[in-house]
């Protein structure tokens, strides 16, 4: 797939990295609404069964195909982890047909009625099952997730528990995007629209992105201070956003810091309900 959102020739410009032994990421220039340099990134985790887990794909270049060659070739779970991120699903779908789908219900029901029912989902989730969903053991050997359904794009994130890596899409960034744009010509500091949303963005210290987080993105409030209060008690130590560079390590503490509003709250839920 090339587009405007990608540029020209997407594989000029993927930088593919091997973030752990069995953790490999492909990160891609993107830019929201064309004015604000969010970049992109797809994470592929190699199970312990040996199949891939391909979370938020990116467009399927030679280059990326190569790669998966390369970590054995068995696509086995397609996470399109919400309304947002899912371009490029077909195309996965299409070069990966036993590869199971796992996404939100409401992104299946949105993609049906742009015209796009050429990918079932497996795995679909929904308010009323997230919590009795059961997934097959081979992915719940290496991972846990959590669907949140008070996020305002129903996201989905994943913890790799071999590695202690927390894997995410609109839940938080971590801009600016130096690794998205590193082989591309454009600066990711750079544009007006660009400078004026990093402070909202970034992981850095501030309490801005954490307003944005409670304001802007947590729509169901109650879901939401569940969802932030089940991730706390993951372990992990390395974030792999969507949009934003890799946090490498103090993973967690940027995460208690950015959701700490609805960590409390959910505490102080507990105790009403008491």
């Amino acid at each position: 797939m090339s587009s405007k959102l990608w540029g020209n020739d997407p594989s000029k410009t993927d930088v593919i990295r091997q973030v752990t032994d069995n953790i490999t990421t492909v990160s891609v220039p993107f830019l929201r609404f064309g004015l604000i340099k969010f970049g992109g990134r797809a994470t592929i985790a190699k199970l312990s069964s040996g199949g891939l887990v391909v979370f938020s794909p990116t467009v399927l270049t030679d280059e990326v195909s190569s790669t998966v060659t390369s970590l054995g070739g068995q696509v086995s779970y397609l996470v399109a982890p919400d309304i947002e991120h899912h371009l490029n699903l077909a195309a996965w779908k299409a070069a990966y047909p036993s590869a199971r789908v796992i996404g939100p219900s409401v992104l299946y029901e949105k993609r049906k009625k742009q015209g796009n029912e050429d990918v079932p989902f497996d795995f679909s989730y929904t308010p009323a099952n997230k919590n009795t969903m059961v997934l097959p053991e081979d992915f719940t050997n290496d991972f846990d997730i959590e669907y949140w359904d008070g996020h305002m794009a129903h996201d989905i994130s994943l913890l790799h528990k071999p590695s202690g890596t927390f894997i995410e899409a609109d839940l938080l960034f971590n801009l600016p995007s130096k690794e998205q744009f590193s082989k591309s010509d454009i600066d990711a500091n750079a544009g007006f629209f660009t400078k004026l949303s990093l402070s909202l963005f970034t992981s850095l210290a501030g309490k801005s992105q954490q307003r944005f987080i409670w304001y802007g993105l947590s729509k169901g409030k109650a879901s939401f201070n569940a969802s932030s209060k089940k991730v706390d008690g993951w372990e992990f130590d390395r974030i792999i956003p969507c949009h934003g560079d890799v946090i490498e390590t103090g993973g967690k503490a940027t995460f208690r810091r950015l959701f700490a509003w609805h960590i409390a709250a959910a505490e102080a839920d507990a105790k009403k309900s008491k």
